[in-house]
Formats: structure tokens, C-alpha cells, sequence
């Protein structure tokens, strides 16, 4: 891809070099050739990174560096922003239109433009699929499942009928979309566990990003949702009927349980877990192994921005401190009486 192509997109400023400099990946200086891209922070690693072979280099603009004859510049306002963005770009112009003869892929299948398949994937009838998506070695796509343009899917992953994927979503190795909820009804005589209907749907929309054996359950009888742009990390599972919010940050280890809501921009750190029910609102930041109860609201309202909630029942960090002091001094004080005595 050309460094013209990259800016039309992109933005930024060449301020030195060819527009027409062809770039195939992105490196760290230590490892760049002259087909390649690195970005520089701050003013601290300049030096071994224009002394690296790489073909252009992008930085923040007004740096005030000199820069050397040999490569090609680009300004930009977030330069890391800017590389990580022209990664996927440079990326996905190099994915190569391919199906592998041992894939599964019935004649029903409709197909865009340079599409890959690999080895041993096994598709259901009428799946759809979007122009420059990738589906991995043994990959399981189940009947009628919806998947949009440019979206990569790692080897091993199930996609379950009834979901639907949107644009430049990522599933990676093992992660399980679409299958029952975890949803049961109990006989008072008997005992005896009835499953409840779980024939919902699920929708990933655009730009997001699904870890490695992450569980996103279907609908009971509606659709579970994840909203636009957000990224679940590894072993993550979000239950059935869920509606995840756009810009959502769900970090490993995290259980989200059925009919859950959470607003858009919120930061859901490791381990956390969500009872059934729950409303977690927008820009809510959630500390590690924090719980919330079933049927809770929580929200931002009467803290400050960016107030970090610990603890379970998950509260403002700051009074989870406060406690713990008063704590220690209670068992402190008591070990001094048991001492008198």
C-alpha cells in the first residue's frame, strides 16, 4: 500500500519522501526494512529509530527533530493511532483470495470478492459472506450466518445460526458465538431442570474485536447485541439477551449474566462478574474482581469521571479504602485489648 493511499485515509502530512513508497508491513525499528513502517513517541528512541532501515516513519507533528534525507516522514496527530490503524489497513490489501479444496462450502453459500478459506472449515448452508473476509482453519460457520466485509475469523472458531456479524470484526481461535443460553426452568415437584426456549439471535456489529475461547451466548427469544467497536479480551463470556454497549472494554476472565445491560464507553477490567439483570451504565469503569448483584444499577451519577469501582458489592474505590482502614483498625485495636487481657 502506498504512503499516498495511507494519508487519503489516514490524514496526516508528508513532510519528506515519495507519496508513491510502497510499504507491505509494520515493524519496530530494530526489525524494519525498507518495506516497512514504524512510528516514534517522544523524543527518547529518535535517534536508534532514523537510524533504522525502515522506509517511513511516522511521528507527531511539530516534533522540532531533524529528520534524516533517507526516509520517508509522515506527521500526524497520534502517530501510535495512526500506525495501528494503517497496520490494518496495509493488512488487509495483502490477504490473498483463496478457498482450500479439504473447506466444507456448499453451493448455497453467497460470497463477496477475495475471499479466503482455509483448511478444513465447514460451512452451513446459505451463510453470507462479505468481500475480503477470511475464515480459518477449521472454523465451524452454522447455517445462515450473516458475516460482513473485511472480517477475519482465527482457525477453530464457532459461529452458531442465527448470528450475524457487521464490518472488520475479528473472532479469534475458539471463541463460541451464538450458542444456548444458560436459561432452565425448574419443576417444584420434581426437581427436574426444563431448558427454556433459547431461539434468539446475535449481533456483533462493526469493528469488533472477539478473544480467544470468548463465549457470547444468542438470545433467549430476542437478540443479545455487542455495540460497535467493542473488544472482549480471552476468556470472556456474556450471557444470553446481554446488550453491550459501543466502545466497551471487557478484560479476561470477565462473566457478564443473562439480560444484562452495559453502556457505551464503559471499562469492564479482569475477573469481574455481573450478575443477571444488571445495568451497568455509560463510561462506568469496573477495578478487577469486582461484583455486581443481580438486578443492580450502576452508574456515574454523584461521582467524579473516571472513578473506578472496587470491590463486591462493587462501590467508588476510594470508600473501598476507606473501609478497609477502619477494618484494620478495629482488628488492630481488638489484638490490643485480647493482649490486656
Amino acid at each position: 500500500m502506498t504512503v499516498s493511499e495511507l494519508i487519503e485515509v489516514l490524514g496526516g502530512t508528508l513532510v519528506q519522501g515519495s507519496l508513491e513508497l510502497q510499504l507491505e508491513s509494520v515493524s519496530s525499528y530494530e526489525q524494519a526494512d525498507p518495506t516497512c513502517l514504524i512510528f516514534l513517541e517522544g523524543h527518547a528512541s529518535a535517534a536508534d529509530a532514523f537510524a533504522s532501515t525502515a522506509g517511513a516513519i511516522v511521528l507527531e507533528s511539530g516534533s522540532g527533530l531533524r529528520y534524516p534525507e533517507n526516509m520517508c516522514i509522515v506527521e500526524a496527530e497520534h502517530p501510535r493511532l495512526w500506525f495501528a490503524k494503517a497496520h490494518k489497513l496495509i493488512n488487509r490489501r495483502l490477504r490473498s483470495a483463496k478457498i482450500h479444496p479439504s473447506a466444507v462450502v456448499p453451493r448455497t453459500v453467497g460470497m463477496g470478492a477475495n475471499i479466503r478459506i482455509d483448511a478444513m472449515a465447514v460451512l452451513g448452508e446459505d451463510v453470507s459472506i462479505g468481500a475480503g473476509s477470511r475464515i480459518g482453519a477449521g472454523a465451524v460457520i452454522g447455517e445462515g450466518v450473516v458475516i460482513g466485509e473485511d472480517c477475519r475469523i482465527y482457525p477453530r472458531a464457532v459461529l452458531y445460526p442465527g448470528t450475524t456479524l457487521g464490518n472488520r470484526v475479528v473472532i479469534h481461535a475458539g471463541a463460541v458465538l451464538g450458542a444456548d443460553g444458560f436459561g432452565y426452568v425448574r419443576d417444584s415437584i420434581t426437581g427436574a431442570y426444563t431448558q427454556f426456549p433459547q431461539q434468539g439471535t446475535l449481533l456483533i456489529e462493526d469493528d469488533v474485536e472477539i478473544g480467544a475461547n470468548s463465549t457470547v451466548d444468542r438470545g433467549a427469544l430476542k437478540q443479545t447485541r455487542i455495540g460497535r467497536g467493542t473488544k472482549i479480551d480471552n476468556l470472556v463470556h456474556v450471557g444470553h439477551n446481554c446488550d453491550i454497549g459501543e466502545d466497551v472494554i471487557l478484560v479476561m476472565g470477565t462473566g457478564i449474566s443473562g439480560s444484562s445491560a452495559v453502556g457505551n464507553g464503559a471499562v469492564i477490567a479482569g475477573q469481574v462478574g455481573i450478575g443477571d439483570h444488571v445495568h451497568i451504565g455509560p463510561g462506568v469503569i469496573l477495578g478487577g474482581q469486582a461484583g455486581v448483584f443481580s438486578g443492580s444499577e450502576l452508574t456515574n451519577e454523584g461521582v467524579k469521571p473516571g472513578t473506578v469501582f472496587y470491590g463486591t458489592p462493587a462501590r467508588p474505590l476510594r470508600q473501598v479504602l476507606r473501609e478497609q482502614a477502619v477494618l484494620a483498625r478495629l482488628a488492630k485495636a481488638s489484638r490490643k485489648t485480647k493482649d490486656r487481657e
